[in-house]
């Protein structure tokens, strides 16, 4: 009876090794792809389409394309060292060096949290004409929740509650694209040649870049992919079958996230069509679907912006933290973060600050710190005392360098052309 079980037991423990292998790293992607879809994506797309129709959808894709890339590599870097590129740069740099760095990432880390919190406190008000005392009460509850399931180890429930916030919110633009239609195939093939149309075009470009290419993501990608069952000494025994698994949870992630970004510029361009004058306000968009396509997809564009700010807060937070501690070797409490990083959100809502231009301004701000994560990326990737046999190839290594040179070379145009 012993004899004739053990073939059995062969037969069914040697398929399920290379599953077991593979779904540790399956799943952080879909995290990062919150911030991808984040409330300055839906100001900065929707804007980019009113204003510019097509024109700068080559943006949205290029700029989906390097993100990809750069969050491959900072879920390799994480796997290939066991530490996030914030630990890494702690190790490595002088102290001086590490705390600078740990400064222009908090920058971009208040950027995004602006962003992010105003978005759901707009989707809120919309909802619920709620006051901005209890909008912004309730989305700093909502998103403290969501790190909760983290911080308590239910990183897998953490990871189902992104994605279902990630296909919401794709859910809800994609209806509202459907509702309004004047849609046009010719000009969205044209929308995919590179060109310009003056400063603005510009200065929408490089919102849409430091809306869809995240620094803190990055950052916070690295950290992800630790304590997931697969050590550093295991992933470098099999290179291949951990690359395989990186690329396809970044494609499936990140290529959803590009997806949706597209659906938000093409929605953009068929309001800016059928609505003569908008140009791009988040509550006026919100009016003009209820008035063209009915009280429906005004709906289900509230539910998908606050989904998206309340979502895309707690991933802020969570980069935050991985931020701080990496660099400095430090951490406060999560809930005496979010209290800091939402008072200049509070601010500006009280202020009556233009809601959709402050979105649009945070991602310029945070365009400005990709070069430096994806300098970071490229000098440890690059290494092969650092990633072992996960090290970059000299293509990959060529393709990322010039990224972020050209990142930086739009990042400085920028005051430039403003001010000429």
């Amino acid at each position: 009876m012993t004899t004739t079980n053990a073939p059995v037991r062969t037969i069914e423990t040697r398929p399920v090794r290379p599953r077991r292998r593979l779904n540790p790293l399956l799943g952080p992607a879909l995290v990062a792809a919150i911030a991808y879809v984040d409330p300055g994506n839906v100001a900065t797309n929707l804007t980019a389409g009113a204003v510019s129709g097509y024109l700068l959808v080559w943006v949205v894709v290029a700029a989906s394309l390097v993100a990809i890339l750069i969050q491959y590599q900072a879920a390799k870097l994480g796997v290939a060292t066991g530490r996030s590129l914030p630990e890494l740069c702690r190790a490595r740099f002088p102290r001086w060096g590490s705390r600078l760095l740990w400064v222009q990432a908090e920058v971009v880390v208040l950027a995004t949290d602006l962003a992010e919190f105003v978005g759901a406190a707009i989707g809120l008000r919309l909802l619920f004409g709620m006051p901005v005392a209890l909008s912004a009460l309730v989305t700093a509850v909502a998103s403290l929740l969501l790190l909760e399931l983290r911080r308590r180890g239910r990183t897998r429930r953490f990871e189902l509650v992104s994605a279902a916030a990630l296909l919401l919110i794709g859910a809800g633009i994609g209806y509202d694209l459907l509702a309004v239609g004047h849609q046009s195939a010719a000009g969205l093939a044209g929308g995919l040649v590179p060109g310009f149309a003056g400063t603005e075009s510009l200065v929408l470009a490089m919102g849409i870049v430091g809306a869809t290419v995240m620094p803190h993501a990055v950052y916070l990608h690295s950290a992800l992919v630790q304590g997931r069952g697969m050590s550093a000494a295991r992933a470098r025994r099999d290179p291949a079958r951990v690359r395989r698994a990186i690329g396809l949870d970044c494609t499936v992630g990140l290529g959803i996230a590009t997806v949706v970004n597209l659906s938000m510029i093409m929605l953009g361009a068929g309001l800016g069509t059928a609505s003569a004058g908008w140009t791009g306000d988040l509550f006026d968009a919100h009016g003009e679907l209820a008035r063209l396509a009915g009280g429906g997809a005004a709906l289900a564009f509230a539910i998908a912006l606050l989904s998206s700010g309340v979502s895309s807060c707690g991933v802020g937070t969570l980069a935050g933290d991985v931020v701080m501690s990496g660099f400095l070797a430090r951490r406060i409490p999560l809930h005496v973060r979010r209290i800091v990083t939402m008072t200049p959100a509070v601010l500006a809502l009280l202020l009556g600050v233009s809601l959709t231009g402050l979105l649009i301004l945070s991602q310029v701000v945070i365009s400005l710190g990709i070069p430096v994560a994806l300098f970071l990326l490229v000098f440890f990737c690059r290494d092969r005392n650092t990633m072992g046999p996960l090290v970059n190839a000299r293509l990959t290594t060529a393709v990322a360098a010039t990224a972020g040179a050209v990142v930086a070379a739009l990042g400085c145009s920028l005051p430039l052309s403003v001010l000429f």
